[in-house]
């Protein structure tokens, strides 16, 4: 097997056949995913690097990696820096480094399928100061070097049924044709995956994790559409639900039928789009309307059927992960357990519900030091035993046909610090005090993030990601456009309104780089409020996630008498939900995690 230093030194010799002296490798697919096919890796099997979002930049006699603060340890642990230098993105662009970095006249390659527009614009910029220019490949020289590249995945197509998605797919493309029709627009162009999932009312087998078929689709003023997609996906069952105003063509037509709109107005998403889909309308002559996809806010408004099976989904998730986390406890402190076999003990957890169809990402089974990389990915190189004195992390989630998952927990393997407990009391100050937010509408989740980070920052201290995501409906676990982050932190910049129906995540934490992670995370889901004497329409959270706060890290004496309320109420729902599920042992471990504090 080539190491990566062996696949670095073949891309600089592919590049030199290309008549290259440069080139770009996002880690995104043709869609703009976040979570891409094994197929789409190119990232990982050029560097190493496993994280969820990085770029690297490949020249003659240089070469970088770009990760937010996320990744700061990770990268480090998985990227040989003899190699490779570690770039700290937003604080430096890739753009702006190309500009600093690419030689005089450098001819520096991107692939159109892989970069949105506004990146090829401002990347063109930087290296013209230089007298540098972007090029586009037809080929992109990383598959050419990389022998084993794994094949785009054949899985076929489930339905999600109109009781299990609570709209039918002809609602929801009528809804898109009004859109359409709002905006004198003869069709939209749909890239993101979970957006033709949501809007055909189908699921795939594409992407680890996120149940998604690899397709793209455009829709009709009329509201039919055609979607290009392997046939080989379709089972007749799935044909059948798709009806006639769908026609189906294969994913290799896409490009070319871009190219019929000559004269037609089409609006395609600047953000999801790649600059491929772009410049392909343009050259056909299409009047091209950079208008966000009309599907991202339409599926983050959950409908009363998505939110009744999220609490079903939670409700089951949080049986399993409180059932682990009493394992955990138990077995841990005797010593034998590691980050992988407790990942591996909590997926027996969840599946014996008989109804997990996935977990929702790579579990983030993390111990002392490992817990400090907030998205860290255990594996059999880094692989930790659990040891006394060491806090445990678990952030995880699950996929069920009737919602997504996302949580994170904490528990200390043997008696905690002073330190410890006064950090994660802090952390669920954070927590409780955005979980009790009431807002006014309009207000976005910018606005909100600092209620998460006071009791941190009251004490000198922070974290380095974004306080909450959205999250899908049997969907992607990170799901737009909401969010909770400031532009200082990956995620942040301009943010969406909150509105009633969206679900996202509160997840504030605390890191100590070489010794421990804390991170506290529930899924919410917005909604209406009505106060008393109120005179502006409010809204608020509703608390989704429901499994035990670990007790013996709480300092109560920092807590108010409005926080300890709340932590005793949640606990209190926290048996009424779990404990009809629990018996025995569990059930009475249980009863004494959620007794007042």
């Amino acid at each position: 097997m080539s190491t990566h230093a062996d696949r670095l030194s073949a891309l600089r010799d592919q590049l030199k056949r290309d008549r290259l002296d440069g080139f770009v490798v996002p880690l995104t697919d043709e869609h703009m995913s976040e979570y891409v096919g094994a197929y789409a890796q190119r990232l990982a099997w050029l560097t190493g690097f496993q994280g969820s979002a990085g770029t690297a930049v490949v020249l003659p006699e240089a070469a970088a990696i770009f990760t937010d603060g996320r990744y700061t340890l990770q990268v480090r642990q998985q990227v040989d820096g003899t190699h490779w230098a570690y770039i700290g993105v937003p604080q430096t662009s890739v753009a702006g480094w190309l500009g600093d970095h690419a030689g005089q006249g450098a001819r520096i390659g991107y692939d159109p399928w892989l970069h949105t527009r506004a990146w090829v614009q401002e990347a063109s910029k930087a290296l013209a100061e230089r007298g540098a220019v972007l090029v586009a490949v037809d080929t992109n020289p990383v598959d050419a070097v990389w022998p084993d590249r794994p094949a785009p995945s054949t899985a076929t197509l489930s339905v999600q049924t109109d009781d299990q998605a609570g709209q039918s797919s002809a609602q929801k493309r009528a809804g898109i044709a009004d859109w359409l029709a709002a905006r004198k627009a003869d069709a939209v162009v749909l890239t993101a995956l979970d957006s033709i999932a949501w809007t055909f009312n189908i699921r795939g087998k594409d992407v680890d994790h996120t149940p998604v078929a690899l397709a793209y689709t455009i829709v009709q003023a009329d509201g039919t559409a055609d979607l290009f997609i392997a046939p080989e996906k379709l089972t007749d069952a799935v044909r059948q639900h798709l009806g006639n105003a769908i026609r189906v063509r294969d994913r290799s037509e896409f490009a070319a039928a871009l190219a019929s709109y000559a004269g037609k107005r089409v609006a395609a998403d600047p953000e999801r789009a790649v600059a491929a889909i772009f410049d392909a309308l343009d050259a056909g002559g299409a009047s091209v309307l950079a208008q966000r996809d009309p599907v991202v806010l339409a599926k983050a408004l959950k409908n009363p059927v998505e939110i009744a099976g999220h609490r079903s989904a939670s409700a089951r998730d949080g049986a399993a992960l409180a059932r682990f986390l009493r394992w955990v406890e138990a077995e841990a402190p005797k010593g034998g357990q590691t980050e992988l076999s407790c990942a591996a003990k909590l997926l027996e957890f969840r599946q014996a519900s008989g109804v997990l169809l996935d977990t929702s990402f790579d579990t983030i089974s993390a111990t002392g030091a490992h817990g400090a990389s907030p998205h860290y990915r255990v594996d059999e190189e880094s692989n930790a035993p659990l040891e006394l004195g060491q806090l445990y992390l678990v952030d995880s989630g699950g996929q069920y046909q009737d919602g997504t998952t996302d949580v994170t927990r904490v528990l200390p393997i043997g008696p905690p610090t002073a330190e410890m407990r006064d950090r994660f009391t802090r952390v669920l100050k954070g927590h409780i005090a955005l979980a009790t937010a009431v807002f006014p509408h309009g207000t976005n989740g910018g606005q909100l993030d600092a209620f998460a980070r006071r009791p941190l920052w009251e004490a000198g201290l922070d974290y380095a990601h974004g306080t909450g995501h959205g999250v899908g409906a049997y969907l992607s676990v990170h799901e737009g456009p909401q969010r909770i982050a400031t532009p200082n932190y990956p995620g942040g910049g301009p943010s969406e309104p909150l509105r009633a129906g969206m679900i996202i995540s509160n997840e504030p934490g605390y890191y100590k780089a070489g010794e421990y992670g804390i991170r506290i995370e529930n899924l919410i889901l917005v909604e209406d409020r009505d106060l008393p004497g109120g005179e502006a329409p409010m809204l608020g959270f509703e608390t989704l996630t429901f499994c035990p706060i670990e007790r013996s890290l709480i300092v109560p004496q920092m807590l108010t008498a409005s926080e300890r309320a709340w932590l005793d109420a949640y606990h209190a729902r926290v048996l009424a939900i779990l404990g009809p599920q629990m018996q025995g042992d569990d059930l009475a471990w249980l009863t004494a995690k959620c007794a007042a504090i």
